[in-house]
């Protein structure tokens, strides 16, 4: 889980900002723990915010009698963008494929990642994979990347867009599903009210 950015346009740390009373981290752990293997605790990434999220994620733990797993990294070259993040998670997750879900889409359901995971798995966990969800023609996060790719992140400059990493899979797939919440870009004030209002209408 990508939560290394300011969050400057948005005006507080994006991975905590509260979506029907639960912090967008707390959305992104649950759809997560309740979607994949157990093996593995979810990998948070953060940057400048490190200190608030780390204590968001003990203060959890704390309240919890059966805690939510997770291991938390900070990136101190976080301002560099999302691909030095995600150098930093290739080295803790040494062979492994990745998962790679930023928190400007948090509302993704539990469902819609096991779906990533069953086509993920259907492909044949393809080393040099990349495989992320569409809604129509609109591409979207959070996408799952084949080990032997992740490998390769070292050999890009950390500002490098993850377009040229992409540029490399094969096979290069999607698969559709009926969540629109994958198309998300918790960005700005007005972003966090409508995925506010989202959440309420769907508690109603």
């Amino acid at each position: 889980m990508l939560c290394a950015g300011a969050s400057s346009r948005l005006g507080e740390p994006k991975a905590l900002a509260e979506i029907g009373g639960r912090a967008v981290l707390d959305w992104m752990l649950s759809a997560t723990l309740n979607a994949l293997p157990s093996e593995t605790a979810p990998l948070v990434i953060t940057g400048a915010h490190h200190p608030a999220i780390e204590g968001f994620i003990e203060r959890a733990r704390a309240r919890e009698t059966n805690p939510l797993p997770s291991e938390i990294a900070f990136n101190p070259r976080w301002e560099a963008g999302r691909t030095a993040g995600l150098q930093l998670a290739a080295r803790l997750r040494v062979g492994a494929d990745l998962l790679i879900w930023p928190a400007d889409v948090p509302l993704v359901s539990a469902s819609c990642l096991k779906e990533l995971v069953q086509e993920w798995e259907r492909l044949g966990s393809p080393n040099r994979g990349w495989l992320a969800p569409a809604v129509g023609k609109k591409f979207g996060h959070p996408m799952v990347v084949g080990r032997a790719l992740v490998s390769e992140l070292d050999g890009l400059q950390p500002d490098a867009p993850l377009r040229e990493l992409r540029k490399r899979a094969d096979p290069l797939s999607y698969i559709r599903v009926e969540d629109a919440a994958v198309l998300d870009d918790l960005d700005t004030p007005a972003d966090l009210d409508r995925l506010r209002r989202r959440v309420d209408e769907q508690a109603c």
